[in-house]
């Protein structure tokens, strides 16, 4: 179990005894976290370091899933693409699956005696009409919100309606008509994870290496999941413009979430398209089954990019595209 004081010199000695303090008010409660998956993607990376440290405080985390199908994801997956800014034809019995689906999917968990329940992101928000609700609700909306389809929005903001707090990642994703308190939390990531700690050069390499990554010139990479809106088809086309300046190899280092059967799809057609630039070796696709290969990957890289369309985690007064170059020390890797 993770233990809060292990980030002690990370924000310093004022900031830890200031969580202890105020985590004493809630100590012994308890609270439920519910999503849809509890791997692949960001909802399930925040709850696994979220929830040891909540525990570590003596406050009563648990975590439950959606145990859904493929139709109800699949269903959850458009919506997901058009609180976006896709679109979606939401027939009445789209409607009436979703809701139907999610209280199936759920329905041996409805005794809920937790003293507060989070909702994350839209796929299991209609539970709260199925469960006898005795303490506060929360709706934590991971994903970006600034122009959403009309019509779905107008049918899920009947559930919403019935939640005490909504939270979102940023002050642009509020929502004007939603008369419900709306608080910001920012995005965060967890500095003592597999995928952030410190690893040698040595240990570099060894991850580089087996995953057949080879070490002959600069690598740029995306780490993201296959999400249309991550852009992955218009990172083939960056690739292809850079390397007229620079000779350069592109690793897509892609995670696929249970939750996502969209994920597959979209990783055939991309792996389709960039078919020449793979049998260059100018492009390789590294699936990242955990956490140390990412991080390997990411500190080999001599740039890396997000080329997300939308990003739930936007930050104030940031593009959603974002860049980061590095220098390296590793010898082989040729400038």
């Amino acid at each position: 179990m993770s233990n809060l004081h292990e980030y002690t010199g990370i924000v310093g000695d004022k900031v830890i005894s200031s969580i202890s303090r105020k985590a004493k008010d809630l100590c012994e409660k308890r609270v439920l976290h519910i999503n849809s998956t509890n791997y692949g993607g960001g909802v399930a990376e925040i709850l696994n370091s979220l929830l040891p440290l909540m525990n570590n405080l003596s406050i009563g985390a648990d975590w439950r899933i959606l145990n859904g199908n493929p139709k109800l994801f699949t269903l959850t997956k458009g919506f997901h693409n058009a609180l976006q800014g896709g679109s979606i034809n939401l027939s009445e019995i789209k409607r009436r699956l979703y809701v139907e689906g999610v209280a199936k999917a759920f329905s041996p968990y409805c005794d809920i005696t937790h003293n507060c329940v989070i909702i994350h992101d839209p796929q299991p928000i209609p539970l709260i009409r199925f469960c006898k609700k005795t303490q506060p609700w929360v709706w934590r909306c991971h994903i970006d919100l600034t122009d959403p389809d009309r019509g779905l929005w107008e049918f899920l903001k009947g559930f919403i309606y019935k939640y005490d707090t909504v939270i979102f990642s940023s002050e642009k994703f509020k929502k004007k008509d939603l008369p419900v308190e709306q608080r910001v939390i920012p995005p965060a990531i967890d500095p003592l994870s597999l995928k952030n700690k410190e690893l040698t050069e040595r240990g570099i390499l060894t991850y580089v290496r087996k995953a057949g990554i080879p070490t002959d010139k600069p690598v740029i990479t995306q780490v993201s999941r296959m999400d249309p809106w991550k852009d992955p088809e218009g990172l083939l086309e960056i690739i292809k413009r850079v390397k007229e300046k620079a000779d350069c190899r592109l690793v897509y280092c892609y995670d696929m979430a249970l939750d996502d059967p969209e994920g597959v799809a979209i990783y055939s057609k991309v792996f389709r398209k960039a078919k020449k630039l793979r049998e260059k070796g100018d492009v390789i696709f590294v699936m990242g089954k955990n956490q140390i290969l990412v991080n390997a990957i990411q500190r080999f890289s001599t740039v890396v990019v997000q080329n997300s369309i939308r990003e739930g985690g936007i930050m104030e007064g940031k593009t959603n595209r974002s860049y980061q170059c590095r220098r390296s020390s590793h010898p082989d890797k040729r400038r």
